[in-house]
Formats: structure tokens, sequence, C-alpha cells
């Protein structure tokens, strides 16, 4: 059994340092290039926030009522029936996970190559991705242990995070003009770009840098007093780091053009040059680094006890629900998600990986997590939640109106790769249940009986 472990503090950490990663300093030119001025950039930033703090009711919901290991994948089971419908869509989430985090895993280790190169200079493509993957081998050598020591752990890079943020912030406001950062006018490069057609572009990095937040729903099982700890951890955790990347942002343009930005592959190594030299731009650019590690390391940690989850109710294959025989964690599935992120680091670009980490996640996570609520209320009552969300049904309706205009702002090729991924997943469940004879093709008395 896995143990409460984790205490309010530790949880926090954990999501906070999956949030940032190397995401808002690889993101912060794109956006800006996007936008098109210091202002608006801005605003991009704020709409990211604001649909993770609507989206984490949902969340706090289903994490409150299942304070489970695997996080979405018992939400998805639970709420559309374990028996029926929700082994399809449970299914089909593990099914996405199993292509999905290895992503995540590749994306955090290729963008932390990309800024390692200010300090090393440019590295030839195959000794770049042969480091990427030493760099996730080296993270799982930390993660093998048991949790109680991961959460010492993350209270450590949780203040490297800290550290490298408060120093950007506090040097922008300090020595910067933040009235440059307040500047800007809604007119694009291209004339037929509007603010709404921008906005949705820029939410595809702006999104993709605050994806965490929901980290500890996945370690629900290893959480202390998770009622209150999952819902609190998930809010603290968007209001810090939605309040460290404004200032942030803020000041970098306080310090940088809004074209600097978005011509800098290093803005914060280009930021802290302008201010302080060379030499305090590489300590800033190892800072920056360290919290891409911190960002893989606690990710990782989280994807890890989702195959774990499923193999325990027998919906995935049973090696997935091997523990360590003497730490007490899942260390097959560990291994198994690294060793993929690993084959994806030596294959895929970092453009790449983006985008198709927020495409899969669209109709099988978010959108299914956010029908799946409405279904379980209508089932179990408001009275069964032991944490609701304010005014529902209003945030869950929000947060399924905001991920569908987030996939509409993606190419037509990365649209169809969010929808064949779910369609063969489909397919693959019919083809394993058709074996199992399990549902759909059992009947109504087979699966009363085997759901007792």
């Amino acid at each position: 059994m896995l143990k409460r472990e984790l205490s309010l503090f530790q949880a926090t950490a954990i999501n906070m340092i999956d949030m940032v990663g190397i995401g808002p300093f690889v993101t912060a030119a794109f956006v800006a290039a996007t936008m098109g001025s210091a202002v608006m950039a801005l605003l991009a930033w704020t709409v990211g926030f604001l649909i993770c703090l609507v989206d984490a009711s949902v969340w706090s919901e289903l994490g409150a009522r299942m304070p489970q290991a695997g996080g979405s994948y018992v939400f998805l089971r639970e709420s559309y029936g374990r028996d029926r419908w929700g082994r399809l869509m449970s299914f089909l989430f593990v099914w996405q996970t199993t292509f999905q985090a290895p992503l995540v895993v590749a994306s955090a280790a290729l963008g932390f190559m990309k800024y390692s190169t200010y300090l090393v200079g440019p590295l030839d493509g195959g000794v770049s991705r042969s480091c990427a993957a030493a760099l996730v081998v080296l993270v799982t050598f930390l993660l093998y242990r048991r949790i109680g020591q991961i959460g010492r752990i993350s209270v450590v890079l949780w203040f490297c995070v800290v550290a490298t943020f408060l120093w950007i912030i506090g040097s922008g406001l300090l020595f910067g003009n933040v009235g440059m950062a307040l500047t800007g006018s809604l007119t694009f490069a291209d004339p037929e770009t509007t603010l709404w057609s921008a906005l949705a572009v820029a939410s595809i990095p702006t999104m993709y840098s605050f994806l965490g937040y929901y980290n500890v729903c996945h370690l629900g099982a290893e959480v202390r007093n998770p009622e209150r700890t999952i819902p609190a951890s998930m809010y603290l955790s968007i209001l810090g780091i939605g309040l460290l990347y404004l200032l942030y942002q803020t000041s970098l343009f306080s310090v940088l053009t809004s074209a600097e930005v978005a011509s800098s592959d290093f803005v914060v190594s280009l930021f802290v040059d302008r201010l302080y030299g060379s030499t305090a731009a590489q300590v800033a650019t190892a800072l920056v680094l360290i919290v891409a590690v911190s960002s893989l390391f606690s990710l990782m940690l989280g994807y890890s006890r989702i195959p774990y989850a499923a193999a325990r109710d027998g919906v995935f294959f049973r090696l997935f629900e091997r523990l360590h025989p003497t730490e007490n964690f899942p260390h097959v599935s560990l291994l198994i998600l690294a060793g993929i992120g690993i084959v994806f680091t030596l294959t895929l670009t970092l453009d790449d990986t983006i985008k198709s980490i927020i495409t899969m996640r669209v109709f099988t996570q978010f959108i299914a997590q956010a029908v799946g609520l409405v279904i379980l209320r209508r089932n179990l009552g408001a009275a069964a939640m032991p944490w609701r969300m304010w005014f529902y049904p209003l945030p869950a309706l929000l947060a399924i109106i905001a991920w569908l205009w987030v996939f509409s702002s993606v190419s037509a090729q990365k649209q169809l790769v969010g929808v064949i991924a779910p369609a063969a997943g489909a397919v693959a469940f019919l083809l394993l249940a058709a074996y199992r004879r399990t549902w759909p093709f059992t009947s109504a008395e087979d699966v009363s009986g085997k759901g007792a």
C-alpha cells in the first residue's frame, strides 16, 4: 500500500516545480512574437492563469472525492461508471498517457538542452539528444526512492524555483522601467489577425507553461488529509505561480523591448547580462536549468502513478502494478515511463512535443473530466462531494469552452492527432474487451455480477 506522507507544503511544492520547468523561459519569446507588444503578452499570460483557476475547480472536486493514485484515471473510471463507460474512458486516458507522459518528459529534457547551449555553445544534434536522454536517466535515479524522501527533495527544489524568479523579478522592478512593460497596442504584423485569434495561438505556450497544477491528484493516495490538501495545494500553486509569471514577464519587459524578447532564445540570460554582465548571466542560466530539472523530477513522479493505478485495477498490464520491495513505490511504471521518454528525446523536436502534449489531452482528459464531474454530481448529489466549487456548474462549463478554444488554436495536422489518438484507443479497447469478454461484449447481468 502507498503511504500518506506528503504534507500541504510538500504537495504544493511538487505542483509548483512541475508547473514551472523550462516552459516560461523558452515560451516567453513565442508569446511576445505572437502578441506583438509587452502589454498584450501580459494579457496572454493572464488568460492562461484564469483558465487554470477555472479548471482547478474541476480537479479539486474530483481529487477531494477520490484521493487515490492515478488522478484522472480514477476520476474517469468512477464518474462514467466503473463497469461500463468508465472502463472505456479510463482506458482512453491511460492509452493517451502512455504517449503523452513521455512527450512531457521529452519536452522538458529537450528544453533543458536548448537553454544549456548558452553555457556550452552549440551542440551537435546527436550529442544534444544524448545529453537529454542522460538527464532523464539522472532524474529517474533521484526518484528511485520512497515518497517521504522525495517530498523533502521537492521542497529543496522549490526553493531553487522561487529564488530564481525572485532574483529576476526584483532586478527588473528595481533597475528596469516598469512603464515600458505596460505599453503596447492591439495592432499585429498580419492585418488579418485579431486579438481573439492571437490569444488563441498564444494560449498553447502559456498553457504548456502552467500545466502541472493538478500533479497532486496523481499522488492522491500519498497525501495527508487529502480532502483539504488536494484543493488547497492546487489553488496555492496556481496563485503562486501565476503571480510569479506575471511579475516575471513585467520584469523582462521593463528591461528588454518586446522585439528583443520575441527574438531571443535565452531571454533570461539576455536580461541578466543587460543588468549585471556575462558572469551573472551564466549563473542565471544555471538556475534556469536547475528549475527545468526540478520540473522533470516532479512530472515523472506524478505520471508514474497513473499506469500503476490502472494495472492495480486490472485495466492495464500487470507489470505496472509492481512496487519496489523495500521503498514501496511503483518502480516498474517509473522505469518504463523513463524508457519511452528517452526514445522520444532521441527522435522528436521541442515544438512537436509541446503542441502534441496539448492536443492529445483536450478530449480524453480535460473535457472528459469536466463532463464526468457533471455526471457524478447528478448521480451522487452535491452533498457527497467533500469539496464543492462555487457557482456550480458554471466553472465546469467554462473549463470545457476554454479547452475547446485552446484546441482550436493549433494547426489542422495537430488537431487530427488529437482526434485520431482517442479513436485508435477506442479500437484497441474494443479489441481487448472482445478478447477478455468484458463490457461491451457481456450482458448487463454479467457486468453487474462482475462489478459486485
